[in-house]
């Protein structure tokens, strides 16, 4: 009787171990296939995180760039002006290619929207110029050149732009002449809308196309 107990417990213990082995076996497939999951997820985690802090890194090193950059402009454009005699707050520009020196005044100093007649205010900017020019470039061949934004007209007088911005110059050399600039030196160029130095996009940019650039040619 003992020997059959034994040999029946030996035999569920077979039994018993045949059906929890494969139970036992896929789980460890299931845990390794988890595992492996796991890793390479932690794999893109890390790929990611490096990949973001790379990018910050980048963002960051750009924003210094576009500082130095904005800086050492606004260090030319003052030197510029100080090289030019015309002195700080005024926007110059020196093309030694073309060899011009070109100082650029916004049509919100002269004129009033739409206009050609000068404002009262803008003598002294016009006085100022006035007096470099005849101190630093006098017998050098003066362009005034008239820029407008692309909107068209409507209210105004003028025909279109080009009328404009001309007529504009002309009443700057006119100016110009009556206070000491020789006539036979300087003449007006109307440009319209055609030399953009913005978009026209934005209420900004056209700010910046309305404009008179006054020229000293060098050569």
């Amino acid at each position: 009787m003992r020997t059959v107990n034994k040999k029946a417990i030996i035999l569920l213990a077979c039994l018993t171990s045949a059906l929890f082995l494969p139970a036992c076996t896929d789980w460890k497939k299931k845990y390794k296939a988890l595992n492996v999951e796991h890793e390479n997820l932690k794999g893109l985690l890390e790929r990611e995180t490096a990949e973001k802090g790379q990018l910050t890194a980048e963002v960051s090193q750009n924003r210094q760039t576009i500082e130095e950059l904005q800086k050492q402009i606004a260090e030319r454009k003052q030197t510029a002006a100080q090289a030019s005699g015309f002195g700080e707050g005024y926007d110059v520009a020196l093309n030694s290619k073309e060899g011009t020196v070109t100082v650029t005044v916004s049509d919100k100093i002269l004129f009033d929207p739409g206009k050609a007649t000068l404002k009262k205010s803008s003598s002294t900017e016009l006085d100022h110029i006035t007096s470099v020019l005849q101190s630093k470039y006098s017998g050098r061949q003066i362009d005034v050149v008239g820029h407008t934004d692309s909107d068209p007209i409507k209210k105004s007088p003028w025909k279109d732009n080009m009328q404009l911005s001309t007529e504009r110059a002309n009443v700057v050399v006119r100016y110009l002449v009556e206070h000491g600039v020789p006539q036979s030196n300087i003449r007006a160029i109307g440009r319209g809308e055609s030399q953009p130095v913005a978009s026209n996009s934005t209420a900004s940019g056209k700010a910046k196309n309305r404009r008179v650039e006054i020229v000293v040619h060098m050569r």
